[in-house]
């Protein structure tokens, strides 16, 4: 694995800041913090984390550094990841409105811990893609003083981008775990962002990947094996 100078180290602060911040947004638009999806929520997103960023801090502190970065990002993944981050700040009031203040929803207890154990899914899914992929950056771009490479073994002999796959896994997750069926409602239009930005990707790894175009030929699927 790839070392620097300093490495890196879990970041406290960041996980407290998102736990209250998150925490806050829900909690308000909900009306109580009465709410056991929304405490399980963060508490899973909160510890999955930090429990990543230990793992990449003491096996491949090169790729937690990397994640801390944006430099060398595509102008046209910068507009995608700006997005995403609205779309989360007015998703999760969203649910809270629908599932506690006004209860317009109701999900039954089985599929809430369903909605858990997905989001726990996407956390394994995310460590089995560092622990294989040293170049998984959290933005699109070709890592060459890296030694960038195409990547084509563990989860990514089944699809092209297993931590897209893994994310999909919290969307769906997330309402069920906090009890909103508008929520759920919402997912294809995350799931589109997602899907749009994998093929994006896939068009600039081709152009200026070594190996990538090969590897696309051999690994059919782009998020879910056997649909797409």
């Amino acid at each position: 694995m790839n070392e620097t100078s300093n490495p890196p180290r879990i970041n406290l602060r960041r996980a407290a800041f998102t736990f209250v911040g998150l925490g806050t947004l829900l909690f308000l638009a909900a009306g109580t913090m009465r709410w056991a999806g929304a405490w399980v929520f963060l508490l899973e997103i909160t510890i999955g984390g930090l429990i990543t960023e230990a793992w990449l801090a003491r096996h491949d502190p090169g790729l937690l550094a990397e994640r801390r970065t944006a430099r060398g990002q595509a102008g046209w993944d910068r507009i995608i990841t700006s997005i995403m981050p609205l779309l989360w700040l007015t998703w999760l009031p969203l649910m809270a409105l629908d599932a506690v203040r006004y209860q317009t929803s109701f999900i039954p207890v089985w599929l809430q811990c369903t909605g858990a154990l997905m989001i726990a899914a996407s956390f394994y899914i995310a460590y089995r893609t560092y622990r294989e992929n040293s170049y998984a950056a959290p933005v699109v771009k070709i890592q060459r003083e890296r030694g960038h490479t195409a990547v084509t073994t563990g989860p990514y002999a089944y699809v092209r981008h297993p931590i897209y796959a893994g994310g999909l896994l919290t969307y769906l997750g997330t309402p069920l775990l906090l009890g909103s069926w508008y929520g759920l409602a919402i997912v294809p239009v995350m799931a589109a962002l997602l899907g749009l930005r994998s093929m994006m990707e896939e068009r600039m790894l081709t152009a200026e990947l070594d190996g990538y175009a090969d590897y696309i030929a051999r690994v059919r699927y782009r998020l879910v094996p056997m649909v797409w």
